[in-house]
C-alpha cells in the first residue's frame, strides 16, 4: 500500500511539472500525425490537442542547417502555454506564402489553393487553378529570391510564411515583417515516400489531417505493392542520371531519393556506394562510373524537343555513352510537363513510369506515363 502511495504521489508530481510547462492538464503522447517514412520533422501531441511539431535537417548536415526549428500548433480555441523554445502558431491557418513549387504539390494533393495567397512567380508554372487564381488577383506574385517585395507579403496578409532554409534569397528581409516563418524540408527527404509524407505536415498548419492520411495512405499502398511486383525480377539494368552544366556533371548520390526510385523500379544506380544526396562530378569520372550503364535520366528545361542530336551538340562526347548509343535516354522535359508541381506527391507515377521502361512485361501495354519516358 505504502508502495502504491508513492508512486501516485510521484506521477501527481511529475504530472504537475507537465503541467506547468503545457498549461495543460495531461501528458505528452505521440500522434497520428507523425511520420512513418518523412526524417525532417517529428510530432507529439498534447492531451489538449496542441502540437509539438521539431523540424530538423532529415540529411543532418550541420554545415548548412546548424539549427532546428520548434513549433507549437495551437487550435484557435484552446489557449494553451507554450513549452519554452516553441515558437506558438495558431492553427488552422487560412492564409500563407509558399516559395517552392514542391510546397505547393502539398496545398494540390488537399484541394487547399484557397489557402495560398502568394507565391514566388508563374515561370514554368502548368496549374490552371492557380494560374487563374493569380490573374484574378487572389494569389499575389512576391517576387523571386533576393527580390522579394515586402509590400506586397504585407498585403497577402499571411499568418505564415513555408520557406526552404537552406536557400539565399532574402530570408532576412522576410523576417522584419514578423511573420512567422515554417521551414518546408521535403526536398530534403532521402526517401521518396518521405517527401510525400510531407503533406501530413502541410495539413496540421492547414486542419486537413484526415484528408491528408487518406491521400499518403493511397500513395503508400500504390508505391509498395508496384516495388513488391518488382522485387520478382531476375535482371536489374544500370541507369545514371544528369548532364554537363558550367564545367561539371552534378550527379544524384547514392543516397538521394531518386536513387531509391531507380532501385526500387528494378535497377542498379551506378553510383550506389555513394553516401551522399548529390555529388558534383568531372565528365571524365562520370563517364568511367556510368560508360557502359543500359539507361541514361536527364530531366531539364530544354526549348523546345529535346534530340539525341541536341544532346550531342550540348556535349559531343555524350554520343560515347552506351545508353546514347543504344537509344536508352530516359527523358522528362520540365516545360512541357509539371514535374516539380505534382511528382513529389506523386511518387508511385514516377516509379510506374521507370518500372515501364526497366521492366515493360509487368506494366500493362497501354500504359501511358507522366512524367518520364525513352527519348525519341
Amino acid at each position: 500500500m505504502l508502495f502504491c502511495a508513492l508512486c501516485a504521489a510521484v506521477w501527481a508530481f511529475l504530472s504537475c511539472k507537465q503541467n506547468a510547462r503545457t498549461g495543460d492538464v495531461g501528458y505528452v503522447v505521440d500522434s497520428l500525425s507523425g511520420p512513418k517514412y518523412a526524417k525532417g520533422y517529428t510530432v507529439k501531441t498534447l492531451s489538449n490537442g496542441v502540437r509539438l511539431v521539431d523540424v530538423a535537417d532529415p540529411q543532418k548536415d550541420k554545415d548548412h542547417m546548424p539549427i532546428s526549428y520548434h513549433f507549437a500548433l495551437v487550435p484557435k480555441d484552446v489557449k494553451a502555454e507554450v513549452p519554452e523554445g516553441y515558437t506558438e502558431v495558431k492553427v488552422p491557418i487560412d492564409r500563407t506564402i509558399v516559395m517552392t513549387m514542391l510546397q505547393m504539390s502539398n496545398f494540390t494533393a488537399l484541394d487547399a489553393h484557397d489557402v495560398i495567397k502568394g507565391i514566388t512567380g508563374t515561370k514554368n508554372l502548368f496549374d490552371k487553378d492557380i494560374l487563374a487564381r493569380v490573374k484574378k488577383g487572389d494569389i499575389v506574385k512576391i517576387g523571386m529570391e533576393g527580390e522579394f517585395d515586402t509590400e506586397l507579403i504585407l498585403a497577402a496578409n499571411p499568418q505564415v510564411i513555408f520557406i526552404s532554409p537552406f536557400k539565399r534569397g532574402g530570408y532576412d528581409t522576410i523576417k522584419e515583417t514578423g511573420i512567422t516563418l515554417i521551414p518546408h524540408l521535403g526536398y530534403k527527404e532521402l526517401d521518396p515516400l518521405g517527401q510525400a509524407e510531407w503533406v501530413k505536415y502541410i495539413a496540421m498548419f492547414i486542419g486537413k489531417e484526415k484528408e491528408a492520411d487518406k491521400v499518403f495512405a493511397e500513395i503508400e499502398s500504390r508505391y509498395l505493392d508496384l516495388k513488391k511486383k518488382v522485387e520478382g525480377t531476375t535482371t536489374r539494368p544500370t541507369v545514371f542520371s544528369g548532364e554537363m552544366h558550367g564545367g561539371n556533371w552534378y550527379a544524384v548520390g547514392g543516397k538521394n531519393y531518386l536513387a531509391q526510385i531507380f532501385r526500387d523500379a528494378g535497377a542498379e544506380y551506378v553510383l550506389k556506394d555513394d553516401n551522399t544526396g548529390g555529388v558534383p562530378i568531372e565528365y571524365e569520372q562520370m563517364y568511367a562510373t556510368a560508360a557502359n550503364a543500359d539507361y541514361w535520366r536527364i530531366l531539364n528545361s530544354f526549348p523546345g524537343d529535346f534530340s539525341y542530336e541536341a544532346l550531342k551538340s550540348s556535349e559531343p562526347r555524350n554520343a560515347l555513352f552506351k545508353a546514347f548509343k543504344d537509344r536508352h535516354v530516359i527523358y522528362c522535359n520540365m516545360k512541357q510537363t509539371p514535374y516539380y508541381e505534382i511528382s513529389p506527391v506523386k511518387p508511385d507515377v514516377v516509379l510506374a513510369d521507370f518500372v515501364a521502361i526497366f521492366h515493360p512485361e509487368l506494366m500493362p501495354e497501354d500504359y501511358q506515363p507522366t512524367f518520364y519516358q525513352l527519348l525519341k
